[in-house]
């Protein structure tokens, strides 16, 4: 089976598994939000930065993150 984005290379964008997670987690509820506001006209969240055919907020987050649309935030311990 063929999984586009590959799961390894998202993982190294992100850093860690648990990096990935949190990451696509939350910008997949970003994605969901944007998505179900869209009728109310009022734009407080950041519409999908890839063009998709996929219909889960999850999946086009993880396009979003291979297509290095969305990154992880660096904090100062690094």
């Amino acid at each position: 089976m063929l999984i586009e984005p590959p799961v390894g290379s998202l993982v190294e964008k992100a850093g860690s598994r648990f990096g990935l997670v949190v990451l696509a987690a939350r910008r997949a509820r970003q994605i969901n939000a944007y998505f179900n506001q869209l009728g109310d006209g009022m734009g407080g969240y950041v519409p999908p930065q890839v063009h998709s055919l996929a219909r889960m907020p999850l999946s086009i987050a993880m396009e979003e993150i291979y297509e290095d649309k969305v990154v992880p935030a660096q904090s100062d311990d690094e």
